[in-house]
């Protein structure tokens, strides 16, 4: 094992082993040894930041609201990596051995950490009582557990690479951290470039797991195996080649593990399930006695069951009580709203503006979903532009051509769709609406957040109604003028909620 440094010997004591005077036996030039232990310090760095951002991204797909999601994530593991640097200490009298362990762990906790978590929401999130809140907990205890793994890699490795080569603390400290920040740097650029478009999510973790793995093993087992007793050896081999074929096994399951958890969630006729440039998209059903349905991100958007209802309820006051020759809808990619704005006569042309071409896609080419939207993106007096809503408004000509918008988006409240809910957003509205034409929002289930979007339409200089549909969906009706609507049960405002501006997002609450 490695012993701690100690002091160099008094002039005219007689020589000793090279151990004592606190430099490593190595098999290589001291210099190209430190230039392994930086090389080994920036892909442990990469994977660590792969591990943190693969959380993130799931327990934000998983339980929504990804600021709530990565404020979690990031404090506990910043927390958790001061725990493991003050358990590190105890290890610095062995830090080779300590090191090796301390990597296997990690890939074995940090690549598995996103199969678990999937698993644990797939087949206990729909469980009540305490196991309700499983997959958060699972979560923060997958985020204490690395962060304290990551936390105990820096001090052993100073001491490693202070054994190898001597050098003042300073400048040992500012190369640690050079090759740490730049080897994050690399792994925060992979995972959203590299690992989640080639590799998903849960083969992403397993690579990392991998990588990081081979890069503690072989910086152990080779560059410092001198330092081990045979017996240290064996065991650290015998860690490190069990990691790597759970990894191993894990990896050619992934895909029967996905199928499994997908049916598990979205129940047993899943029909398509891929992930696109901007979310996940599943589709299940649309057969014989199985409604179709469509999950974005895992949140539901379209049921075949009520679809109808819904999109009458949204679009019908809208196009109903005014002209409405030329509408926009805002979303709608799967062209449920198109094709319940093509039913009134006298429309001559509809603008549908969406976020991801994938789902643009399904809704032309899948059978079950083309069939429920009456394959309105194929008419011709339909014209679909995909990108950032947002963008779109704001690229758009000032003199408003439209009669109708409809704001057919993903419910409110979601730090995603933030932008999407604000007064900026209904500005940028307003500036493409004929004098006398009218915006419909859909506001969500009638709460506090209902009246945020109601409070937020007004802010921008809009007159509206707000009125429910069938159930509990609520919907704000608005223009310059205030609108004329009829056939629906309009809600007597409910005032005293701030409007939800870009730099200042509001979920429902009341004003102080």
């Amino acid at each position: 094992m490695i012993e701690p440094h100690v002091s160099a010997p008094p002039s005219g004591s007689g020589p000793r082993p090279v151990g004592e005077r606190g430099r490593a036996p190595l098999p290589v030039k001291p210099g190209t040894g430190r230039f392994l232990v930086l090389v080994c310090v920036f892909v442990c760095a990469a994977c660590g930041l792969v591990y943190e951002l693969e959380l993130v991204a799931l327990a934000s797909y998983l339980m929504g609201d990804s600021v709530t999601q990565a404020s979690v994530v990031l404090s506990v593991m910043v927390f958790a990596m001061g725990l493991g640097s003050l358990a590190a200490k105890r290890l610095r009298p062995r830090a080779a051995a300590g090191f090796g362990l301390v990597e296997t762990g990690l890939a074995l906790v940090g690549g598995c950490s996103a199969m678990a978590l999937y698993a644990m929401f797939a087949w206990t999130g729909g469980w009540h009582g305490a196991w309700s809140d499983g997959p958060r907990c699972l979560l923060v205890a997958f985020s204490l557990g690395i962060g304290v793994l990551i936390g105990a890699e820096v001090p052993l490795l100073m001491v490693l690479i202070q054994r190898i080569r001597r050098q003042d603390a300073s400048g040992a400290v500012a190369d640690l951290f050079a090759a740490d920040y730049v080897g994050a740097l690399v792994g925060g650029l992979a995972f959203p470039f590299l690992l989640l478009p080639m590799f998903g999510q849960l083969t992403g973790a397993l690579l990392t797991g991998a990588v990081n793995a081979v890069a503690g093993g072989a910086l152990v087992l080779g560059l410092l195996r001198r330092d081990l007793s045979v017996r240290a050896r064996r065991l650290l081999l015998i860690a490190n080649l069990t990691v790597l074929s759970l990894l191993a096994a894990a990896w050619i399951l992934v895909d029967d593990f996905e199928r499994a958890a997908r049916q598990a969630v979205f129940g047993a006729h899943v029909r398509v399930a891929e992930r696109t440039d901007v979310q996940e998209v599943v589709l299940t059903g649309g057969g014989r006695g199985h409604p179709l349905a469509l999950y974005l991100d895992g949140q539901l958007r379209v049921s075949g069951r009520d679809e109808g209802r819904y999109h009458a309820a949204l679009v019908g006051p809208a196009m109903r009580d005014g002209p409405h020759a030329r509408v926009l809808v805002l979303g709608g990619g799967d062209g449920l709203a198109a094709h319940a704005a093509l039913r009134y006569a006298g429309v001559r042309r509809v603008d549908v503006v969406d976020t991801d071409p994938g789902v643009v896609r399904l809704a032309r080419t899948d059978p079950g979903l083309s069939s429920l939207n009456g394959r309105s993106l194929s008419d011709p007096r339909v014209r679909v532009t995909t990108g950032d809503v947002f963008g779109w408004l704001r690229r758009a000509p000032r003199a408003g051509p439209y009669d109708v918008v409809i704001c057919d988006l993903p419910d409110p409240g979601r730090a995603d769709t933030t932008k999407l809910y604000s007064q900026e957003f209904y500005g940028l509205v307003g500036r493409v609406l004929n004098r006398q034409g009218r915006v419909v929002v859909h506001g969500g289930v009638v709460s506090g957040r209902f009246w945020t979007v109601s409070s937020t339409v007004r802010s921008a200089g809009l007159r509206g109604v707000a009125y429910r549909g069938r159930g509990e969906a609520g919907f704000v009706l608005a223009g310059r003028e205030r609108p004329r609507v009829s056939g629906v049960r309009v809600l007597r405002p409910v005032l005293g909620y701030s409007p939800s501006t870009l730099v200042r997002p509001r979920y429902g609450y009341p004003s102080p």
